[in-house]
């Protein structure tokens, strides 16, 4: 017998999905990383797009392979974020003087406020 919230839960699964662009095919060197135990992804520097007209420009310092810094220009001011190991992997930098958080995933990029958790640029895309 197939339990009653069985197929409530099942299309909400498919329509979350259906929500997100999918990620890219990527590189052979993502995947996590054998020195850190986070996530790494192949991701550009440059300028970013992000909904609501919001852009940022993102400048990558990588260290053997691993991106453990990024400089943020957003909104007339540039910030340096460090590499913070994340819990989920994911990589997660933040500025702890500003509070600014930056977390990458492989289609896309979030900047959060760390102190409140409010988003400040979502749905941010190179190009």
């Amino acid at each position: 017998m197939i339990h009653p919230a069985l197929p409530a839960l099942a299309t909400a699964f498919l329509l979350s999905a259906c929500a997100t662009q999918a990620p890219p095919i990527v590189g052979a060197g993502d995947g996590i990383s054998s020195q850190t135990g986070q996530f790494e992804f192949t991701l550009s520097s440059g300028n970013y797009r992000c909904e609501q007209g919001v852009r940022l420009g993102m400048q990558r310092e990588m260290r053997d392979r691993v991106n453990h810094r990024i400089q943020l220009a957003w909104n007339g001011n540039t910030y340096q974020l460090e590499r913070d190991p994340s819990y989920s992997g994911l990589p997660r930098f933040e500025d702890h003087v500003s509070g600014l958080v930056w977390i990458d995933l492989p289609w896309k990029g979030l900047l959060l406020d760390g102190r409140t958790q409010t988003p400040l640029a979502n749905e941010c895309r190179a190009g």
